[in-house]
Order: structure tokens, then sequence, then C-alpha cells
């Protein structure tokens, strides 16, 4: 490991340092990895808070836990830690992360229901903190569509997942399904942690942001339109992410059922044409660009005033193409940071490749729209983020507002390797 690797684990390990952390462990073979983890945990410095299921009771005794973490095991939901305080609310609420390694079919199962009949599930009822999903379990169990669909709900609510490894499991299938092995989780709870330190701290607070959400609307006549499936919800959750991060934010929105986030400058658009003036008057002293919205690539060469009827017999409407508004302010962004979106049918990515040079974008957010868990109108995404002489970064099924923090976190990144300075700064400063 080179000095650079060395100093980036340190402070990533750093977050984590005295965070108080709970490791929820359900019933399963793979439970005795959580041994592991628990130990890799301890020995950066966490208080870990072991919260055994009653199968995961079944598998690792409770003094084994509490030999490792030093701490009393939580079972049952009247176990009480500290009689003068009721355990599951004390506990999270002081929790900074819980880790659930493994996580069964059953637990999930339970989460996604919303049951709370032990203290681990009766805990994350009541935890606002981050949740790090760790599944082990049977493959066929695993590809179940209920289970699939339970971890979408609980992804939908802002759980995150370390997918389970594929080999041979205990029970003698070969498939996925296997808990990932305990360093693997341990890094991906630093990385959770180190991303919500840095948004806690303001990371966009000095920047000006312009966010496109919402479809457009073209006229065909007085009471019809061209229009398309977009929500907005992608939109307005990086409108909100960013101005939770301490960013200057505006929302220029097509027509969506959404409230605008509080705090966010909003200006309602309809059309193609009203969404690239609004964007163009409003382009001043911006250092970031974000186009969520779902623009419309052709619109009515001439709109009837009236409504169009029926009886009028055939109807040919004629098409022309709108302009492209990242095209057109890409061609002289200056030192803003543009990020376009490649939404797809199929394979998003070779689309989003071209975008990202054709379009003068810096990000390219790239998702195929056709899969039910992550098209239109639905709370979840799955996308792969494409910049220039970097690795694409795929990730996995998220909630919106996680997917929206993500792009955030990456912009931040992009925008400290090239220490660019900031627009709205240099504006504001006045003489």
């Amino acid at each position: 490991m080179d000095h650079s690797e060395s100093g980036l684990t340190s402070t990533r390990e750093d977050s984590i340092d005295r965070k108080h952390i709970i490791l929820g462990v359900s019933g399963s073979i793979a439970a005795y990895k959580a041994c592991t983890l628990a130990s890799l945990l301890v020995k950066a410095g966490a208080c870990v808070h072991p919260v055994l299921t009653r199968g995961g009771a079944r598998f690792i005794t409770l003094e084994t836990m509490a030999a490792l973490c030093g701490r009393p095991v939580l079972v049952d939901e009247f176990d009480q830690a500290d009689p003068r305080e009721m355990s599951h609310i004390a506990l999270a609420e002081r929790a900074d992360a819980v880790v659930l390694a493994p996580a069964s079919a059953n637990l999930i199962a339970r989460l996604a229901a919303g049951m709370a009949n032990d203290m681990l599930t009766l805990l994350l009822t009541v935890t606002r903190s981050p949740i790090l999903l760790a599944p082990a379990m049977n493959t066929n169990m695993w590809t179940h569509p209920i289970v699939t669909a339970n971890v979408e709900r609980l992804l939908s609510v802002g759980y995150e997942i370390v997918q389970p490894a594929s080999g041979r499991l205990a029970c003698g299938t070969i498939g996925a399904g296997k808990l990932a092995e305990p360093e693997e989780i341990f890094a991906a709870l630093l990385r959770l942690m180190e991303r919500r330190s840095l948004r806690a701290e303001g990371d966009l607070a000095a920047c000006r942001i312009l966010v496109t959400a919402g479809p457009t609307r073209e006229p065909i006549d007085a009471v019809r339109f061209l229009g398309n499936r977009s929500s907005g919800k992608m939109g307005y959750a990086l409108a909100a992410a960013a101005r939770n991060r301490g960013a200057s934010v505006l929302l220029i929105s097509g027509p969506t059922h959404l409230q605008a986030p509080p705090g966010v400058e909003t200006v309602q658009v309809l059309t193609a044409s009203q969404m690239r003036d609004a964007v163009r008057q409003n382009l001043a002293g911006v250092d970031i660009v974000i186009a969520a919205a779902a623009v419309a690539d052709f619109t009515i060469d001439s709109p009837a005033n009236s409504k169009l009827r029926r009886s009028s017999g055939p109807l040919t409407l004629n098409l022309k193409p709108t302009v492209d508004i990242l095209a057109e302010i890409g061609a002289d962004k200056g030192g803003r940071y543009h990020v376009g979106f490649a939404a797809e049918v199929g394979d998003p990515v070779p689309s989003a490749r071209e975008k990202l040079a054709a379009k003068n974008l810096d990000l390219v957010v790239a998702n195929d729209v056709a899969a039910r868990d992550s098209g239109f109108d639905v709370d979840t995404n799955r996308v792969v983020m494409i910049g220039r002489d970097v690795p694409d970064e795929p990730l996995p099924l998220l909630a919106k507002s996680e997917v929206a923090e993500r792009i955030l976190d990456r912009i931040v990144r992009d925008r400290a390797s090239t220490t660019q300075p900031l627009i709205h700064s240099a504006v504001s400063a006045g003489p």
C-alpha cells in the first residue's frame, strides 16, 4: 500500500472512531463472520453495540459477542442495557450507523413489513441513522421475487446494501447469496460514514447550483400536448440534497405533482422553449448545472389555437426539433461544472458517452428507464456515473434521495481534484 492509500484509509477510519455502531446479527450460518466484523470495528475505535435476533442467538453465543464488543448483547424487545432508560429508544438515538450482517430473508421481510417484534426490528423503527444491509441466504431465496421486492422496499426508504457474493453456500448450492467478507462490509461502512461526515460539513456551502427537473409539455392544440412520463423526483431530490449541503439552489421545473423543496428558489415552466429561456436567464453566477429534466426533443411546428376534433378526420402532426439546452450552454460554459442525464431503454452507457463529448459535459448519469425499479415515477434508481478519463461508476439500486447524494459526492470530488474556483464566489465578491 502506498502512502496515499494509507492516508485515505486513515481518514476513513477517523470517520468511525468513537462512533456508536449497532451491529445487528440475524439467523444465518454466516453469522460467525459477524465476530470478525465486530473485531474490525472495535479495533478501528468504534463503540459497537451488538443486537441479535433470536435466530442470530442460535448461531453465536451472547457471551462471545459481549466479549468481542465489551458491551451487553440485546435480543428481546424487553432487554434493558441500563434500567434507567428504554434501550430501544436510547440506543437508536445514540447510533451513528447500523450494520445488519448477516441480514436473513426473515429479517429483511420483517423490516420491509414494518414489524417491530424483537429488539433489533424495534430499534430500527426508531433510528434515523444510516443503515447498511449485508444479506446472506440460499440462492433461491435471494432471487425469489418476494425477497427481491422486500430488498427494493428497504432501499427505497434509504437503506444501503453490500451485495452478497457468489460461490458455494453452506447448503451446497453454488450461486449468489454468500455474505460479503467482513473486510468488504467494514470498508463499505467506512465509505458510508465518510460520505455522511462530508455532507454534514456543508461541502457545497459556497456553491450556486442550477437544477432542472420534470418533463416538458409541447402543445398540440388548446387542450392536448406531447409529454413524457418523468415525475421530477430525481431532480427534486437533487435540489433538496444540494440545499441541505449548504448550496444556493435554483430549481427550474416542468409540470409535476411535487412540492418545491423549502429553501429552494423555484421557477415553473411548461415547454422546452420556456425551460431554455429560464436556464439562459439564470446562468449568471452559477457554479454547477445539473440537468435532470426530461426535455422534449421535438415540439409541434404549428399547434392549433382551438381544440382539434376527431370528426375532422386523420391528423398529421409536423414536428420540429427543440433546441438542445445542454449542448447550447455547454458550448460556452467557462468554469461551470455540467451534469447531464441519459435515460435510455436498454444499455444507457454508449449513449451517455456520446452525450459526454457532444455536449461538453463533466458527468453523465445514465439509467435504463425500462427497468421496473429504476424508471419513471418510482422512488428508486440504478445509475451509472460516467465522467472524463475515469472508470465508470455504477451504483446499486438506491433511493433517489441517496442517488442524489452520491451524485453530489461525485461532483465535490471532481471539483476538488481540479481545484476549480467558484464562479458564484467570484461574482458575489464585488470589487
